[in-house]
């Protein structure tokens, strides 16, 4: 749950959160401690366990394997779960906001967020005009690839396009500098394949995927006019280059590295490492102030691209071109494209049988377009302030468990302890949404443009990316939209977020007891601050710079612990028939040791919250402790099921493990898990202290 790389999910706002330890300003402990209790017995439905099933067995099935029975995965998800069910409530919300909207258009100023949301909803619904206009919306792309006859005219292409906001072959950002992050550089990073991850291109497990591939290319050049023969050309032209391309990218495990992801050099440097493509007139287009330079972050990669430049053969970079600009539009053209592109990204790979509805995809476009204004919407209709303030207590209820834990480390050297404890001082949480909502003032929407509206925000939003360039960092900044259920942790600004959305059940509820909301939002809050100590997050000072700030002797003692967790992971193997494909322990380290910390800082702020209640420390709802209670809300929040298609993309390039795992594999190596529900040692859900795994 970062704001790089990470996978967020969406989900609506609760109304309220709560202070532990005080239900309101004027109910004694007592009070709340019963008004909790009343209401908690609706809180978590314990009709649900699955009581044949020891939760010291798999604590996953015992809360969660009646409901994964009861509810089948929809025909258009490719998993169920909690998370999904939220997803739904947020669309649910956001889709009242812009019908209403939409529906006041005639009446709002044209150049209000109201009003362009509106008007892109209104465009996004007209299917008879997207329809009707076939491909013709790229055509004008399409006809500039076609006429690229010359190296010259390929390297003016591609800048081109990024000034567009529609780069292709790498991806392009703005962040703060590893090295000095008071400042925010350009990135430039590996990219360019369709494919899920680049072993799919080589693998032989992973022949039918290509060969399917091959042939979404061949039907999406025929939707274009291209005949029988000359559309199986260029996708064999299209597919040699991605397959070129892969070989020489970064596996995801390489690319979690830090280390992998900062390459600084100056313009002259870079124009040196790749003499086909000019970084000068690159960036004099993107509109970015350079100054001293930009991080060229994977050499290899940047090394054959511009050989790919030099060498590679025109009609081969205009099929691949060709293919990645339809590819990009396909999803806002005629039904057509929209179905081929669904067919073989939704069903093919992730197995989905269903589209989801029109009016889903359109604010999934909106989302993209226009996010963080929808999210200005959203907060003022579903988030109250009293939310933020009550959520700003538990933050720092959590972090004062963080606290302790470093300062009672036993592992880790006093000189390691005050450096971490550095780091932890200057943390910036944020909650909710942005202090201050960015202009939308100069984008035009119209009602009756889909596509021409998603082509000026991709520009739009690529020049306002481009303009932090040079530019001091802005801590402040968001990375998530306000409607987006999941929360981040930003390293080169030390902060942690939580955006409104993820405020709510089953993560927090106003009138629930300590124990299910630390076992919900808390363990978020944890597992976000975690994250600034995890294998990637500990590579950076309290500063938001790339720095070494532990002894060697304590950096070889956190890799040791580490690699237990790594050991852990690797023996879960979610999908029957395919014992070899397992969960990658170190692609998913960062999001399983934010985990397992995060759930231990939750636990500890818990037994602080009902020492100062000692009625509700004491007291059984439905027959469960507080502590049972916690770990079953953990549970619960990664209670769902994924299609098996879905499940192996997610093993091969998710960071974060199945969910059932999430579920069983923190709670595992925690005594008070164990403890809780009276567990033997040689139960399946109690690790042996050989291979238990604790951190901070």
């Amino acid at each position: 749950m970062r704001r790089q790389a990470f996978t967020p999910v969406a989900i609506a706002l609760g109304l309220m959160m709560i202070q532990t330890g005080a239900y309101a300003a004027s109910a004694s402990n007592s009070d709340a401690a019963d008004m909790r209790l009343s209401a908690a017995k609706q809180i978590f439905d314990t009709d649900n366990l699955n009581k044949d099933v020891s939760a010291c067995q798999n604590l996953d099935t015992f809360v969660n394997a009646k409901w994964v029975a009861a509810n089948p995965i929809p025909d258009d998800h490719t998993r169920w779960g909690s998370f999904n069910r939220l997803a739904e409530k947020s669309l649910d919300d956001q889709h009242t906001i812009v019908k209403k909207a939409a529906a006041a258009t005639d009446k709002a100023d044209d150049s209000s967020i109201k009003a362009k949301i509106g008007h892109l909803y209104q465009s996004g619904m007209d299917t008879q005009a997207i329809d009707k206009a076939g491909y013709q919306p790229i055509e004008p792309r399409l006809k500039q690839i076609a006429a690229i006859d010359s190296r010259k005219q390929l390297g003016d292409y591609l800048t081109r396009t990024f000034a567009a906001g529609q780069g292709q072959v790498f991806e392009l950002d703005a962040s703060p500098d590893y090295k000095n992050a008071t400042r925010v550089i350009a990135y430039a990073y590996q990219a360019g394949l369709g494919l899920p991850t680049p072993k799919y291109y080589t693998d032989k497990d992973y022949a039918n995927q290509r060969a399917t591939y091959v042939e979404y290319m061949t039907k999406l050049f025929k939707l274009t006019g291209e005949s029988d023969h000359q559309a199986a050309a260029d996708a064999k032209k299209a597919m040699a280059f991605e397959t070129d391309l892969a070989k020489h990218s970064l596996s995801r495990v390489a690319m979690r590295d830090p280390k992998n992801q900062y390459h600084f050099v100056s313009l002259a440097e870079a124009n040196k490492a790749t003499p086909n493509f000019d970084w000068t007139q690159f960036f004099a287009a993107q509109g970015a102030d350079i100054q001293k330079g930009f991080s060229l972050s994977e050499p290899k990669f940047f090394k054959e691209f511009n050989a790919l430049l030099g060498n590679a053969p025109l009609d081969q970079w205009r099929a691949y071109l060709r293919f990645h600009a339809i590819d990009d539009a396909a999803p806002l053209l005629s039904q057509p494209f929209n179905d081929a592109h669904f067919a073989f990204y939704g069903t093919t790979l992730n197995g989905q049988p269903k589209q989801k509805a029109r009016w889903k995809q359109t604010l999934d476009a909106i989302n993209q377009a226009m996010g963080q204004a929808l999210g200005q919407l959203y907060v003022a209709q579903y988030f109250p302030p009293e939310a933020k303030a009550r959520a700003q207590q538990m933050v720092q209820n959590i972090r004062a468990a963080l606290k302790t834990r470093i300062q009672n480390n036993d592992w880790m050297s006093e000189k390691t302890k005050d450096k971490a404890l550095d780091k932890w001082s200057k943390f910036l949480p944020k909650i909710g949404y942005p202090e201050h909502w960015r202009s939308w003032q100069g984008l035009r929407i119209s009602a009756d443009d889909f596509y021409g509206n998603m082509e000026r925000a991709a520009k739009f939003n690529h020049a306002y990316e481009m303009a932090y360039v040079g530019q001091p960092r802005d801590r402040q900044r968001w990375g998530m939209t306000p409607q987006t259920v999941n929360a981040y942790y930003n390293p080169t600004d030390n902060t942690i977020n939580f955006p409104a959305a993820i405020l709510q059940p089953p993560f927090f509820y106003a009138h629930g007891d300590d124990a299910v909301n630390y076992g919900g939002i808390g363990a978020v809050i944890g597992h976000e601050s975690s994250h600034g100590y995890d294998d990637q997050g500990s590579q950076f000072d309290g500063n938001g710079n790339q720095k070494n700030w532990w002894t060697q002797a304590d950096r070889k003692a956190f890799d040791a612990r580490t690699q237990k967790l790594v050991d852990q992971f690797n023996q879960y193997t979610p999908i029957p028939g395919k014992p070899k494909l397992h969960v990658n322990g170190k692609l998913t380290l960062g999001e399983n040791i934010a985990d397992l910390d995060g759930l231990t800082l939750a636990y500890d702020a818990l037994q602080t919250a009902l020492a100062n209640n000692p009625k509700e420390a004491h007291m059984k709802i439905d027959g469960y402790t507080e502590d049972q209670r916690f770990f079953m809300s953990w549970a619960r929040v990664w209670r769902g099921h994924s299609r098996p298609k879905a499940l192996e993309v997610q093993l091969n390039s998710d960071p974060h493990s199945p969910m059932t795992y999430r579920a069983i594999g923190a709670p595992s190596n925690m005594p008070a898990f164990a403890r809780a529900f009276d567990c033997k040692t040689s139960d399946k859900m109690v690790r042996p202290e050989s291979k238990r795994v604790e951190i901070w």
